[in-house]
């Protein structure tokens, strides 16, 4: 089994520990807002989505943006030459993995967009990049259509509808299925009890599965490795200890504990018990994202002037980020997909055995092997 390596190139390792970097800060952000439920992010997702649109900031506004998604030391061609050589790696497809990245912009067609940005973000980020009648009824399901085609169907839409102040909306969408290099047995697969967030006894599906597996443990959590086929992914898995809890565990959770852990990840026989489970997930990122430094995209003094042309009337900004994601883990293996969507408005416009039962909240993500990049990343709280 491999432990995701920390550097894999010069061009991705930059891009790849600031984008963790950020998901760990977000995620933790969100938590302290939102609370602990069955939260379920990509930080690839939206830090691309966001890179898109970073290409259009300037001023303050560039400078907050950088900071929070921790780029602050890339120029802006290292930055988007980072992104392109990461987006390359991560495509994958074979028989048993599939993992695709997708970018596309939306513009409307009142608002005229300027050519460096456009070229940028068709030439970095391989984006789609479409003029619609966003006052037309159907814009919105145009939009949602290719949602649902670059999610096989896992996210069927991420509108209801498009605001009247909206100008464009850049989009990423990633999508990942792939069986387990060793399978659970359907046979194995029997209702246990959970252990709910709130004190509630749930029976659920539980997976059961005898291996050596990459596993670590700690007097706070145990946690194990479960490779995908070919050893390109992995979903590590974290339990807290039963003198702990979730709670006390995500207060430790941030990128510097997260790369010194993988390091210590080593090779034993054990057994682990897991619930079978399939989760739907959204959030508006716009408060999260303001907390964790980038508050003046999302007003308008946000400085987007290398986005738009001149000509407009009045100052363009972000107004939501809205997020969705969707993951089902089975026998098999997993599938997950997310949708992240950046809404441009303008207002004026030792070799001992072990087991592992996750009857009780944990955390889980998904890892790209060879860059470390962390695709997905959750906490089970009630298994649904």
């Amino acid at each position: 089994m491999i432990v995701p390596c920390l550097v894999f190139a010069n061009t991705t390792q930059p891009i790849v520990s600031a984008n963790n970097d950020f998901g760990f800060r977000l995620f933790q952000e969100l938590i302290r807002q939102e609370g602990i439920e069955n939260n379920f992010i990509s930080p690839t997702s939206i830090a691309m989505a966001l890179a898109m649109t970073y290409n259009g900031a300037q001023t303050e506004t560039k400078k907050a943006m950088a900071q929070t998604l921790g780029v602050s030391e890339l120029s802006l061609l290292e930055f988007n030459q980072a992104n392109l050589a990461l987006r390359n790696h991560l495509k994958k497809s074979s028989k048993k993995i599939r993992l695709t990245i997708a970018n596309s912009l939306w513009a409307d067609k009142g608002t005229r967009f300027k050519k460096d940005f456009l070229k940028a973000n068709k030439k970095y980020y391989s984006a789609q990049i479409s003029t619609l009648d966003f006052a037309a009824p159907k814009s919105a399901s145009t939009i949602n259509d290719w949602v649902s085609k670059n999610t096989q169907g896992k996210i069927p839409k991420i509108l209801d509808q498009i605001g009247e102040d909206v100008v464009a909306i850049l989009i990423n969408a990633i999508y990942f299925k792939g069986d387990w290099q060793n399978e659970f047995e359907p046979e194995a697969t029997f209702e246990r009890t959970f252990y709910c967030l709130d004190g509630k006894e749930k029976k659920h599906p539980m997976m059961y599965q005898q291996d050596r597996y990459l596993y670590l443990s700690d007097e706070k959590f145990e946690a194990v490795a479960l490779p995908y086929e070919n050893n390109q992914m992995s979903m590590y898995l974290f339990l807290p200890s039963e003198k702990s809890d979730i709670k006390d565990f995500l207060e430790n959770l941030d990128y510097q504990n997260w790369q010194q852990w993988l390091g210590l990840f080593e090779t034993r026989e054990g057994n682990i018990t897991l619930p079978r489970f399939k989760i739907e997930y959204e959030k508006s990122l716009k408060n999260t994202l303001a907390a964790i430094g980038m508050e003046i995209a999302f007003t308008e003094n946000a400085d987007f002037t290398k986005m738009a042309a001149s000509d407009i009337k009045g100052n363009i900004y972000i107004g939501d980020v809205k997020h969705k994601t969707f993951i089902e883990v089975n026998e098999q293996g997993t599938e997950a997909a997310a949708i992240t969507s950046v809404h441009m408005e303008i207002k004026g416009a030792p070799m001992t055995s072990f087991s592992l039962l996750f009857n009780r909240p944990f955390l889980y993500a998904i890892v790209d092997n060879q860059t470390g990049s962390i695709l997905f990343m959750g906490v089970l709280s009630e298994p649904k």
